[in-house]
């Protein structure tokens, strides 16, 4: 089943706790680390554009790149409010096309975990070494094995609120590192809320995501040509632990030859 259809018009709701400022604030001082302060930078898995909106704040030319088409309407609608001139593009990780190279390539919320094989990674990452700038940047997160083993594997999350409820089954397959999410989501219709009568619409979706290590991402980093700079725990921004739930990792191109390759400082 195809993910973020009828989820992607409560997403924003059920996700209102998500830091997406300190997400911002963490790129946007890892980006100064190398110069990088305007220009074009892309967002892969943008999702409804929460973060695509705050880096464009910060003066940043935004390129929002998509798999659901539900969700990047959500963007969409934020761009309209904004004003922001964000380009959004509705295509696959593995498989996206840009018009030229940028400065930076970001994707924060866990967006690499949907990538299931380690075909998926590496031609995510060749994709982005090849659309970056020289000595251009790629910063992403992602969830830990440790975290689908240990924190929310086999559990089962509820939450009940006035306009929708869910409830989000997990269930990790150890031996290909693969969480299942069943998402069940009640929304209260409005239109019938206003008549006096209490309806909701129910939908499900499924969700599918690998767990990975540092090691294995410093390995499809190589593998795409890119070059590992550094990881950090995402929660502490300190270093990776064994119980670290989820991890920043830093890539730099470095196969372009010319002058205006950057270092970092």
């Amino acid at each position: 089943m195809e993910a973020y259809t009828d989820f992607a018009g409560v997403y924003d709701l059920l996700m209102d706790g998500t830091p997406y400022e300190q997400w911002c604030r963490n790129i946007v001082q890892e980006l100064e680390r190398y110069d990088i302060r305007d220009g074009l930078v892309l967002e892969l898995g943008c999702g409804t554009g929460s973060l695509t909106e705050l880096l464009a704040a910060r003066g940043f030319d935004m390129i929002g790149v998509d798999v659901s088409d539900e969700m990047l309407g959500a963007a969409c609608e934020k761009r309209a409010q904004s004003g922001h001139d964000i380009l959004y593009l509705n295509q696959d990780m593995r498989s996206f096309e840009l018009y030229g190279t940028v400065r930076a390539v970001v994707s924060v919320c866990d967006s690499i975990n949907y990538l299931l094989e380690d075909e998926d990674l590496v031609a995510c990452f060749r994709l982005v070494n090849n659309y970056l700038d020289p000595g251009g940047i790629f910063i992403f997160d992602f969830n830990t094995r440790y975290k689908y083993e240990t924190v929310i594997g086999d559990s089962v999350i509820a939450e009940n609120r006035e306009d929708c409820s869910f409830i989000w089954e997990n269930e990790y397959d150890s031996k290909r590192d693969i969480n299942e999410y069943d998402l069940t989501v009640f929304v209260r219709n409005k239109e019938e809320a206003d008549s006096g009568r209490e309806l909701f619409t129910r939908f499900w979706e499924v969700h599918y995501q690998r767990g990975y290590t540092l090691e294995q991402m410093q390995q499809f980093i190589a593998l795409s040509g890119l070059g590992f700079v550094r990881a950090f725990d995402a929660d502490t921004l300190g270093a990776v632990t064994e119980s670290s739930e989820r991890i920043y990792c830093v890539a730099q191109e470095k196969t372009k030859k010319t002058k205006y390759a950057r270092n970092v400082k």
